[in-house]
């Protein structure tokens, strides 16, 4: 199989070729033969440059809280290599150590140490981990079940589509947190509870956008020209339902992630969220309550990951829906 360029290499040889063989060649066949060989040259050089036009609709805003989001992203994958200490080593002798840029901070706990002794640094790398995994695996599940089910509803239509927006409306009706609050109630506070939590948060969003999408869909002509040469429902959907929606999904996708990340940060700060020793975001906000006047920084610096998360995840979004939605006119 050849690749891309041998592809255009080969295509570039063949019309040199055929111009080169036209009757009567001479001088004016190699000036032929000369011009269609740069026009191909040109006209690869510009595909080439198309690619990377996405860049050039990045600001400067973009790419500064791109570059944040990216740190904090390798930091928590390489959490167990680039913190410093343990996030559960408790060390009394230093208990509110204050950061290395504050009066009385020393160097070996850049951001300070807790009210144990804990290595605050540590633990904000650590419990990135805990609020992106938590956030990566809710958005997912919560997309495809979502996007499953709308498509669902809106190719079937009738009683699917009613008892399926039923559930939804009366999803959206009760504040979520309420949703949590007493799930987390009945099954307790676990990773595994919190991930379905994340993923329930956004079901319903994600069924109502499929739906609609769904819907226009339904009346495309290659949708039509499928259905009459009987083509499968379950194939339709998959094969060429599905591609036509995933990039509004996307753009979903990570505003929900930010709300997500906010979901987890409100259980842990109200305690029905990781217990400890996790190091999660919301719960370091809540344990530094008690200190904002002794030691701020057990809760601020948490709080501030939070806020830049948050907003470099939601300026992503807004990016990627001016990228990916034709309707703007985003080039």
């Amino acid at each position: 199989m050849t690749t891309g360029k041998s592809q255009k290499r080969l295509g570039a040889n063949t019309l040199t070729g055929i111009v080169t063989n036209l009757p009567g060649g001479g001088p004016g066949t190699a000036s032929a033969t000369a011009a269609v060989s740069t026009g191909l040259a040109g006209a690869q050089a510009r595909h080439e440059r198309s690619r990377w036009l996405w860049v050039r609709t990045l600001s400067p805003l973009h790419w500064v809280f791109l570059i944040v989001l990216t740190v904090i992203v390798v930091s928590a994958i390489f959490a167990g290599v680039v913190a410093p200490y343990d996030p559960s080593r408790n060390d009394l002798m230093n208990r509110l150590s204050p950061p290395a840029f504050a009066d009385g901070g020393t160097g070996a706990h850049l951001l300070g140490t807790d009210q144990l002794g804990r290595d605050v640094l540590s633990r904000l790398i650590h419990g990135a981990r805990v609020s992106l995994t938590i956030a990566v695996i809710g958005t997912l599940l919560g997309a495809v079940i979502g996007a499953l089910c709308g498509l669902l509803a809106g190719f079937r239509r009738g009683v699917i589509d009613d008892v399926m927006m039923l559930i939804v409306d009366a999803y959206i009706a009760l504040p979520f947190i309420i949703i949590a609050l007493s799930i987390v109630s009945v099954l307790g506070s676990s990773f595994a509870v919190i991930t379905l939590l994340a993923t329930l948060s956004g079901f319903a969003g994600y069924t109502r956008v499929s739906r609609g999408l769904a819907l226009q869909i339904t009346q495309q002509p290659y949708v039509l020209a499928a259905t009459s040469i009987g083509v499968p429902p379950f194939r339709l959907l998959i094969r060429h339902a599905l591609p036509n929606i995933v990039a509004p999904l996307i753009v979903l996708t990570t505003m929900e992630m930010s709300s997500i990340i906010l979901l987890e940060a409100s259980l842990s700060f109200l305690g029905f969220g990781l217990q400890p020793p996790t190091p999660a975001w919301g719960l370091m906000v809540n344990e530094g309550r008690e200190y904002l006047n002794t030691a701020w920084w057990i809760g601020v610096f948490p709080g501030a990951a939070i806020m830049l998360v948050a907003i470099s995840i939601s300026l992503l979004g807004d990016w990627l829906r001016d990228v990916l939605d034709p309707t703007t006119g985003a080039s």
